[in-house]
């Protein structure tokens, strides 16, 4: 290797720059660490190795070497041509996502070759301007992705528009008369690009499918879910061979399970619920001692792997719960009929069946395919009644606002009373409180929020608001599910020092990012709260409770909350165990929802293969399974957010010109966001609307700083407005602020 002698004193940076770059073109294939260099250029002083070190930044923003592992360089030959996935951004500033890996690179609109959202591209990197960003330019779309557009026809004599609501297309796409499948103006429609000419301003597309009438309710909840890649149909060919399955409970089958008919067992769930896929056994074995058992519907005993509804359910991953509506991950005969755990019908279930005390501690368990029959289908509501009649309930819940009427469940009219249950669901709520102080004692984070529910009539409209807060009835269930998950983790994850644990997918959560949490404590200095954000995962997570109890029933408590789950990771699913922080487990997956989540599907059947002796799976098959569907989960609560945002706008439409009082939710450098108190509907109050002063945004203390008379408007700040538009095209709602001084 050559060797320069650089060690003088009057060492430019021009000088070592040009040494440099000499030294790794001398050696292109070495990867050197930071001392190595040092020693190799004769670098002795502190001066001359800070200087290098100067000299190294500059060329990895260059990309003329690249730094892998940290604080080892080497000559960066990339290239110049690559391939991998285009992602069109609503700002223009496109990127490509190189196949290889590595860090996005960022493409032009005009170097885009109009490439999708999701395309296979082939790009060539672009020469680097000196203190700019690495930037690659489209030569070729190699594969189409499959991505829809939605949007209203616009109809013409030979030809149509889709005005499209996707903000990452800036033109509209045009529709050829002989592609527009008997649309017709004003209809909602799913296009689908079939060419984009180099020269051509406006995509060409094709209609897929009509959704029906802008403004119907159907059509509107059918395009959130086609906007969103979701299904909102079910296939026939999956149906039909959904309807070809029976019960199949026999003798024979009834003969390999361990037998829990005559067990008093029960579901509880909410009112409207048709998939009933957990319920809760219980029986005394002794003074102090009782048998509760987790049962959980045995789907994997019906939808077997590689089947055609194995393969829906795995495209589909989960349900979605829209505002009025479920989609199913299951066809509708197995969700609500051959699986769902309803009253006076035999089921086969998977079942966690516990020994537990009044202590609520666990003496002896076991997992075991089980036939149950249940007693009785309970409602949250009635539950809670009966726990507040007998005083067990918590004394939060008799101050907590009320849902709205409940109402019966639908196969429990006819039933037995509900007092006539009393005592086991009062012992079990008894040892659900002991479970969940356990969980608290340990460092679980306490996020019980009230979610918000439209009352809504049969065309789809909603005509009120109401409050879904979560009782001991609903804490009940939840504890025993968290439970039963819990342990099965534990029995696969939990192993001695010396053996690899088997194949599972685990439910996930990492610690909390430790910048997010310092901007935290910052933030909650502005309204008197304190929050120590450094030291043990259990400290923080008791200095997090203590100010999530703190803020109850203040103004701020929404605006804090909001705050302190943004700075949490998102939950997810991987055959990596990490944990979950916010539970403070330290093995935990998903078993108990197999009717509506694909995960748990996955979990019974590793489950049921290592008891029967099955080999370990291969990990990297699974942890693709699981990423898919941590996706298509965030893929479904985006779904479910924009359908409460639709219903919000359509409600505050009825309230045109009305005033109320609300909460500044969100600060951006180009509005306000003010949550309105009595309904929880979001609207914005553009920048422009703020009138009598120039507005800066502060980013590092939510809030914009009027330039001259100082005002500041700060989030979580009570403010008045008045509803003045609410644009269901977009799902946006505009308010302007009352007596804004």
């Amino acid at each position: 290797m050559g060797k320069k002698k650089t060690g003088s004193r009057t060492l430019r940076k021009s000088d070592l720059e040009h040494t440099v770059i000499d030294f790794f073109q001398e050696n292109p294939a070495v990867t050197f660490p930071l001392k190595s260099i040092c020693k190799q250029l004769h670098l002795r002083t502190s001066q001359a190795k800070m200087l290098l070190v100067d000299v190294l930044d500059g060329m990895l923003m260059d990309d003329f070497i690249k730094e892998q592992p940290r604080g080892h360089y080497t000559l960066n030959m990339p290239s110049q041509v690559m391939t991998g996935t285009f992602r069109r951004k609503a700002n223009g500033k496109n990127t490509f996502q190189p196949e290889e890996g590595g860090e996005p690179i960022l493409v032009a609109e005009r170097n885009s070759l109009h490439a999708m959202d999701g395309d296979t591209v082939q790009v060539t990197l672009l020469a680097r301007r000196k203190h700019h960003v690495r930037e690659a330019a489209v030569t070729e779309i190699i594969k189409r992705s499959e991505k829809t557009f939605v949007g209203t026809l616009q109809v013409q004599k030979g030809y149509a528009y889709l005005l499209t609501e996707d903000r990452t297309l800036a033109n509209d796409i045009f529709i050829p008369k002989d592609n527009l499948k008997k649309g017709k103006t004003g209809d909602k429609a799913v296009v689908r690009i079939i060419e984009w000419p180099e020269r051509a301003k406006n995509p060409i597309g094709k209609v897929i499918d009509i959704l029906g009438k802008t403004g119907e309710n159907n059509a509107e909840m059918h395009a959130i879910l086609a906007e969103y890649g979701l299904p909102y149909t079910y296939p026939k060919n999956v149906e039909k061979a959904a309807e070809k399955l029976t019960p199949g409970i026999t003798e024979e089958e009834i003969a390999r399970r361990l037998d829990m008919r005559d067990v008093l067992t029960f579901t509880i769930d909410p009112y409207d619920a048709k998939d009933f896929d957990d319920a809760l056994s219980i029986r005394p074995l002794k003074e102090g001692l009782w048998e509760v058992g987790v049962h959980i519907a045995d789907v994997s005993h019906y939808v077997t792997e590689g089947s055609i509804i194995d393969k829906e359910a795995f495209k589909r991953a989960t349900s979605v719960y829209l505002v009025d509506r479920t989609v199913p991950m299951l066809p509708e005969r197995l969700c609500n009929f051959i699986c769902s755990l309803r009253p006076d019908e035999e089921k086969l279930t998977y079942s966690v069946i516990f020994h537990i005390n009044e202590k609520a501690e666990v003496k002896y368990w076991q997992l075991a395919h089980t036939v149950i029959r249940s007693d009785r289908r309970f409602t949250y509501e009635e539950v809670q009644k009966v726990l507040e009649d007998h005083h067990e309930a918590s004394e939060a819940d008799y101050k907590a606002p009320g849902d709205s009427a409940p109402m019966p469940a639908p196969d429990s009219i006819n039933a037995k009373p509900a007092e006539d249950f009393a005592q086991p669901l009062i012992i079990l709520n008894r040892i659900a409180k002991q479970l969940r102080q356990k969980r608290f004692n340990a460092g679980a984070v306490d996020f019980d929020r009230c979610e918000v529910r439209f009352k809504i009539e049969p065309d789809g409209h909603p005509i009120g608001v109401y409050f879904k807060v979560a009782k001991d009835a609903n804490k009940l269930i939840e504890e025993f599910m968290l439970l039963a998950n819990r342990t099965v983790a534990e029995s696969i994850g939990k192993v001695p020092k010396n053996q690899k644990p088997k194949v599972l997918p685990y439910r996930i959560h990492e610690n909390p990012d430790p910048q997010k949490l310092l901007n935290l404590a910052d933030f909650v200095k502005k309204f008197g709260h304190r929050l120590k954000a450094t030291g043990n995962r259990n400290d923080i997570s008791r200095n997090l409770n203590r100010l999530l109890s703190d803020i109850k029933g203040k103004r701020e408590q929404n605006v804090i909350e909001m705050i302190t789950l943004r700075a949490m990771m998102k939950a997810k699913y991987s055959t990596h165990n990490v944990g979950h922080y916010g539970l403070a487990f330290d093995y935990y997956t998903h078993f108990t929802s197999p009717i509506r989540r694909y995960p748990d599907l996955l979990v019974h059947r590793l489950l049921t293969r290592y008891a029967e002796g099955g080999r370990n799976v291969f990990q990297l098959k699974y942890e693709e399974l699981c990423e898919h569907c941590s996706d298509m989960e965030q893929t479904a609560a985006q779904a479910e957010r924009a359908s409460i945002k639709y219903k919000q706008v359509e409600f505050m439409n009825d309230h045109l010109g009305e005033t109320f009082q609300g909460t500044i939710s969100g600060v951006t450098e180009f509005g306000l966001y003010v949550e309105i108190d009595e309904n929880k509907c979001e609207g914005m109050i553009p920048l422009r609307d703020l009138e009598g002063d120039y507005y800066d945004f502060d980013e590092k203390n939510y809030c914009l700083k009027g330039r001259r008379h100082h005002h500041c408007y700060n989030l979580g700040d009570s403010v008045k407005i008045q509803v003045a538009r609410a644009d269901l095209y977009r799902k946006q709602l505009d308010f302007k602020l009352i007596n804004p001084n």
